[in-house]
This record gives structure tokens, sequence and C-alpha cells, in this order.
């Protein structure tokens, strides 16, 4: 009898882990997934801003469905606001921090913005959790390799020569 309490406890901790670890693997909620198909046939078309729409009108439908902070984020990049794509994929990654695509969509975005430190730091800790041959490490090296467009645009011929 004295132990009644303490079993109770644990029963209800392993079944609040169990249903935690059983959320991250389900399928969005069918009104959801819709609107995020049509959210990537926009996104695909070039209409960013319906994208978003679509994305979001899922997202009100199925909060917990952690997929789509990603295809948010890819589309505030395709928008020009790599700044709010980041804070999608840091939400991603605050549900599922192992997430490989937003480890990788994350420092696209940070190389994007300019920053390449940190999205080395990125593709240190992506080749730490999938190695160096994984699709998200390897997208991420080229992206990093390619450099920020801030500093091609200013490394071009056209601005050392207006500078003489």
């Amino acid at each position: 009898m004295r132990f009644a309490p303490a079993a109770a406890a644990l029963s209800l901790l392993l079944v609040t882990t169990a249903s935690v670890t059983h959320a991250g693997d389900r399928d969005a909620d069918p009104r959801a997934a819709d609107l995020i198909v049509e959210g990537k046939a926009l996104l695909a078309a070039g209409d960013t801003q319906e994208a978003i729409d679509a994305f979001e009108a899922a997202l009100a439908i199925d909060p917990g469905y952690t997929p789509i902070f990603l295809e948010l984020a890819e589309a505030a990049r395709q928008d020009g606001l790599q700044g709010k794509a980041i804070r999608y994929y840091r939400e991603a990654l605050d549900r599922d921090p192992d997430n490989f695509a937003a480890i990788s969509g994350e420092g696209e975005a940070l190389v994007e913005k300019g920053a390449l430190e940190k999205a080395k730091r990125n593709l240190a800790r992506l080749e730490s959790l999938c190695g160096s041959n994984c699709p998200e490490t390897l997208a991420l090296q080229g992206v990093i390799a390619a450099g920020s467009p801030a500093r091609l645009a200013a490394e071009t011929p056209e601005s050392t020569a207006s500078t003489n």
C-alpha cells in the first residue's frame, strides 16, 4: 500500500513520455495537409505570399505539426525574409532539436544573411549528427562554399572598379 503513490507517479510519467515521443511521428490533420500541398504548389509557381497564407492557415488548423514551420521558413527565404525564416527554423528546432532539414535550412538562411560563422556551426552540428555525406550536410556545405550573396556582390569587379 505504501508503494501505491510512487507507482501511480511512475505510470503517469511513462504515459506522458510515450505520448510525447509518439507525437513527433504523426501525420498532419487532413485539412492542414491539403493546405500544405496547396502552399507548396503556390511556392513552386512563385506566389510566395499566397503560399505563406496557405501555410499559416495550415498552422492554425494543426499547430502541433512541426513540418509546417519548415515550409513557412522556405517561403520566407524565397520572399527575401531570412530573419523570419531563421525564426521559423528555430521554432522547428525547439520542437525537434535534431531535425536535419531545420538545421541545414537555418544554416542556409544564415549564409544568405551574411552570418557565415554561425552557418559553419550549423554545418559542424549536422556533421556530428548525420555525418559528412548526408544530403542536408552536403547542401549546407555547397551554400557555405558559394558564400553569402552580400559578400559576393561586394567582390564583383564592377564594385572594385568604381572605387578606383
